[in-house]
């Protein structure tokens, strides 16, 4: 059977959708880890840092956080002076300071090594199969930097029935009430609206900006609260497709989101996108301060004064930000959902 492929367009697509390892003991810590940025759901950075970067952070390591975390080592039992420790707060990679566990989930196991029923967030721990000894074993690493954390067992106390045996020497503990060191607060992120015709495809390739944390679908600069795609449709609420794109600034710049944008779309086409057309189909930048008003305005008038686009004048407009509206779960990553294609071009 030929299965025919779906290029989308809003006559096409949204009008039709809307009806609805085994290691030597001892070892040196190296893997090879692909370091693309990487974000975890609870907002931390977790790009795998280079082999440079962690043997800088090593180097600061007392002998036994050295021996645990950077040769797989494992500290005796009942000796770890975070065994006992009943205080509340987060437990922290020793060498790279990514929150690893949370006080919340640990309890007292009778190994003799601090314990935890689940993980602060599971992106920050990674898995790798240990035959060391013989037999095969999970070890848990930082998924961050590397480094030797302990094991996983599947005997742990309910909902997750799993316990996470861990070396004191390999955590750091941060009580609550006390700042977070810089290495382990969250990203501090900013966020930029894009309208550029239909948000599937603009959606699709924000997601997959280098430093972009996500990318969501909705409705935007309307006049309807809690909007719902078939009244945008209508054309009578004076909303745009829009993608709210949450980025790292660290890690990608608004200027280059800006580029990115200027590449998925035609910024010359007045209330329509290819095949698309109407209000809610219109160009546009929608601005969360002034910084951003000026940045965006400014690439505006470069883009003009280049003439990358000829005689064509370019239309979109740059305002601020009114408000914004989720679409429904079914427009989230339709791309990825679908297996479909779009005629948005791919900036990155």
């Amino acid at each position: 059977m030929i299965v025919p492929v779906l290029f989308i367009g809003e006559a096409s697509c949204h009008r039709a959708a809307s009806q609805e390892s085994g290691k030597k003991k001892g070892a040196p810590v190296e893997r090879a880890r692909s370091r693309q940025p990487r974000y975890s759901k609870a907002g931390y950075d977790i790009t795998p840092l280079s082999p440079e970067q962690v043997k800088a952070l090593a180097a600061k390591l007392d002998p036994e956080a050295y021996r645990v975390t950077q040769k797989s080592g494992t500290e005796p039992p009942f000796c770890g002076t975070l065994l006992d420790n009943h205080k509340e707060g987060v437990y922290t990679c020793v060498v790279c300071g990514l929150p690893l566990f949370s006080s919340r989930n640990k309890f007292n196991s009778g190994t003799g090594w601090p314990s935890f029923d689940r993980e602060f967030d599971p992106a920050h721990v990674a898995r790798h199969s240990d035959t060391a000894l013989g037999t095969t074993r999970t070890e848990i690493t930082c998924a961050r930097c590397g480094a030797h954390q302990g094991h996983v067992f599947d005997d742990g106390p309910k909902p997750t029935g799993e316990r996470h045996c861990l070396n004191s020497a390999s955590l750091k503990f941060v009580e609550n009430g006390q700042p977070l060191p810089a290495d382990s607060q969250s990203v501090k992120t900013e966020t930029a609206y894009f309208a550029g015709g239909c948000f599937w495809g603009v959606q699709h390739y924000f997601t997959r900006g280098p430093g972009v944390l996500e990318a969501t679908s909705g409705y935007a600069q309307g006049h309807v609260d809690h909007v719902t795609y078939k009244q945008v449709c209508g054309g009578e609420t004076g909303h745009a497709e829009t993608v709210k794109v949450v980025f790292d600034p660290k890690r990608i710049t608004y200027r280059r989101l800006l580029e990115a944008f200027f590449t998925m779309h035609d910024p010359t086409q007045t209330n329509r996108q290819g095949p698309d057309w109407g209000e809610q189909y219109r160009s546009g930048i929608w601005t969360t301060g002034d910084e951003q008003k000026r940045e965006a305005e400014a690439f505006v008038r470069e883009q003009e004064a280049s003439k990358r686009f000829g005689t064509r004048k370019i239309v979109t407009q740059v305002e601020p930000l009114r408000n914004f509206w989720p679409a429904e779960e079914y427009h989230q990553e339709y791309l990825a959902k679908n297996g479909a294609v779009c005629h948005v071009k791919d900036p990155w």
